[in-house]
């Protein structure tokens, strides 16, 4: 199995984020929610039902020190539009009862999040939004299943409809 930007298989439960990295936070995709996490610490920050959530998008700076303060100040006087700053590695989501913004950072791994594999993550969890399909990435037999295709998939344009038609021919 193999990862979409930040999303990874650990042990048996998919993650956003590293959950190594001394001092850092991580997000696991549990069949109850989304789990926010401080690594190295047995619970979770906050847990985010599947029941609550309308919609999910993520931003994923490529590089770790992207992620940083230091990058929201240099984004600042660039007047860049790249992903950079506090929250360059965060999951966004709409959700209800009540109706609200939620968001949750994750620490950046070591490695580079190259451009590809983070875009079809984005389109994943558009698919997965757009379906009514969020909880099912709380199983990681499914998500396995769907991002073993989806990692595989080129870099252009149709890969959008692709990626609902995978989400949507994976069994539930």
């Amino acid at each position: 199995m193999g990862t979409l930007g930040p999303l990874e298989l650990v042990g048996d439960r998919w993650v956003i984020g590293d959950p190594e990295r001394e001092g850092g936070v991580h997000l696991v995709l549990t069949a109850e929610g989304l789990e926010h996490r401080e690594n190295g610490t047995p619970e979770p920050l906050e847990l985010l039902p599947w029941s609550r959530v309308m919609q999910l998008d993520i931003r994923a700076a490529s590089r770790s020190w992207m992620a940083t303060r230091s990058a929201n100040v240099l984004m600042w006087i660039t007047q860049s539009r790249a992903d950079m700053g506090r929250y360059a590695c965060s999951v966004h989501a709409l959700v209800r009862h009540p109706y609200d913004d939620w968001r949750a950072r994750y620490s950046h791994h070591e490695r580079v999040y190259r451009a590809a594999p983070t875009y079809l993550l984005q389109l994943l969890l558009e698919a997965v939004s757009d379906a009514k399909l969020v909880h099912r990435l709380g199983d990681a037999e499914w998500l396995g299943a769907v991002v073993a295709q989806v990692a595989d998939l080129p870099f252009r344009r149709s890969s959008a409809q692709r990626v609902r038609e995978i989400v949507a021919a994976v069994p539930v």
